[in-house]
């Protein structure tokens, strides 16, 4: 049985919101130990310079950093070590068809519990140019400025 209905996110990549252009999201399972699960739900995980490549027909997601849990003494594992990721095999051979052309990668975007089980946000993603990115922030910012703008008219 599930611990808990509905999701809840644990930890976001929003450096990769910022670096890439997201293409497609696939939503796939962590093959995980229960030390690195129960670090995970207490937040203790990082994406910030983790990526996915395809290996042997499987999606590995490699530099994701999960502390070892307290106390979890000798059943802790590597904090840096490779997880293998379960998809179908249609959606990996679409996704290693992609990465296969210049310029497509596999960025982990988001993990969240989904009905008491991890799951991870996988982005195929295009890398923004460095005036991409001034256009991003421009854009980002005008918006902000927007609701600031209608808030006041607002309060008025």
């Amino acid at each position: 049985m599930p611990h808990q209905k509905g999701t809840k996110t644990v930890v976001q990549n929003r450096k990769a919101f910022h670096d890439y252009f997201v293409e497609e999201r696939y939503e796939c399972g962590i093959e995980l130990f229960g030390t690195e699960v129960k670090s995970m739900r207490a937040g203790k995980v990082s994406l910030k310079e983790s990526w996915a490549q395809v290996r042997n027909r499987e999606i590995w997601v490699e530099g994701m950093h999960i502390s070892p849990y307290d106390q979890g003494s000798y059943f802790n594992k590597d904090p840096l070590r490779p997880k293998r990721l379960l998809l179908h095999k249609s959606e990996i051979r679409k996704i290693d068809g992609y990465v296969a052309r210049q310029g497509y990668t596999l960025i982990p975007l988001e993990i969240y519990l989904k009905d008491g089980r991890m799951k991870l946000l996988l982005g195929l993603c295009r890398g923004k140019q460095e005036h991409d990115k001034r256009d991003s922030m421009a854009k980002r910012d005008a918006d902000r400025e927007i609701q600031r703008a209608l808030r006041q008219r607002q309060k008025h």
